[in-house]
């Protein structure tokens, strides 16, 4: 037998659990490379265009190849001698994780948002972020926009009687809901997602688009108000800022109770900026008519979780960029993000710290 088989039969009679013997092997294999070959670790299983990018750069990779994520143990002992990290939302990048990786130069995430990630960990580090801002922009906008619909004409709800047998002859009033036309629709949040909601939404004829933010941005379909005047005009609410300390929980009992009691609440941000017992209670006592959250908080959200048992909340598991197109784009930015850190190429979407 040659010597890689033997390795490779030692280690699987020696190890438990797949992982695991994929990992020791590839430990195996890395102390054959050279001393100069950059070593990545790549979190998820990730589509094979952006896994070729980085094959193209000749980097000794490791990775967690399943669609599940990463158990953390597995994640804190592969970083522990890479250069680069890629990495996803659902991977928690801590103070914990960059002193367990010495060497670790560069991380690319393939997310827009990067509130799983601490900054100041990587600043004081100098380590590098990339991140994928700009490509996920019209799915995530199109996702709001279906989900405002199913919200507030009922779909889910219409489609459950269908399925259970209680589609009866028709009736003036049955499964009414509210349309956009003629209405009041708020953004929280004008960034390139707020926007693109609120062009895809004018295309209803509301009577009005309003929204608020840090800054003005100055858009000739939509006027700029304060929260306080947004909640109080507005028929439909819908969130796409970001999560920050200013923004944390800023939906909660206050900010329902000064909405009006018809409106349709819609989340795509994250689920952070919303206090979720505070939803519960406000769709459950009528001080709100509805809401749709493609995000909460944790993910996934438990099956027994009140959320979930209310006719007049749709729940969708964080789905905002899930176009073939859009996921794929993103994997291969973040490719590419990783491996210009690495070569010292200016990285593409890079998060200045």
């Amino acid at each position: 037998m040659n010597l890689p088989s033997l390795i490779q039969t030692r280690v699987t009679q020696h190890v438990r659990g797949t992982w695991k013997k994929r990992y020791v092997i590839n430990r195996l294999r890395y102390r054959t490379m050279t001393s100069s070959a950059q070593k990545v670790f790549v979190s998820r299983q990730i589509p094979l265009e952006a896994l070729e990018h980085l094959q193209k750069a000749n980097f000794v990779i490791d990775k967690w190849d399943y669609p599940t994520q990463c158990p953390r143990e597995r994640l804190l002992e592969a970083v522990q001698d890479v250069h680069g990290l890629y990495c996803t939302l659902s991977d928690k990048i801590d103070k914990e994780l960059t002193d367990n990786a010495k060497n670790l130069k560069v991380i690319s995430t393939m997310s827009v948002g990067y509130d799983h990630i601490d900054l100041t960990a990587l600043r004081s580090r100098g380590i590098k972020l990339g991140y994928t801002p700009g490509v996920l922009t019209e799915a995530t906008a199109e996702l709001a926009v279906a989900l405002l619909l199913s919200v507030t004409r009922r779909l889910i709800e219409a489609s459950r009687t269908v399925k259970q047998g209680l589609w009866e002859p028709w009736q003036p009033m049955w499964m009414c809901g509210t349309g956009i036309y003629d209405s009041t629709v708020g953004v929280v949040g004008m960034g390139r997602i707020g926007q693109s909601v609120a062009v895809k939404l004018s295309a209803f004829n509301p009577r009005r688009i309003l929204y608020c933010g840090p800054t003005d941005k100055r858009v000739p379909y939509a006027d700029y108000v304060s929260l306080q005047r947004l909640l109080a005009e507005s028929d439909f609410v819908v969130v796409t800022c970001a999560l920050n300390a200013a923004t944390k929980e800023m939906f909660n009992s206050e900010t329902f109770s000064a909405m009006k009691r018809t409106a349709v609440f819609v989340n795509v941000s994250r689920g952070g900026v919303v206090n979720q017992w505070d939803l519960c209670d406000a769709l459950r006592d009528g001080v709100i008519g509805a809401a749709g959250l493609d995000v909460t908080s944790p993910e996934p959200l438990g099956p027994d979780h009140p959320l979930l048992a209310l006719d007049n909340c749709i729940v969708l598991p964080h789905i905002g960029s899930a176009t073939m197109r859009t996921r794929t784009e993103m994997a291969t930015l973040a490719a590419r993000n990783l491996v210009n850190g690495l070569t010292g190429v200016p990285i593409e979407e890079e998060l200045m710290l």
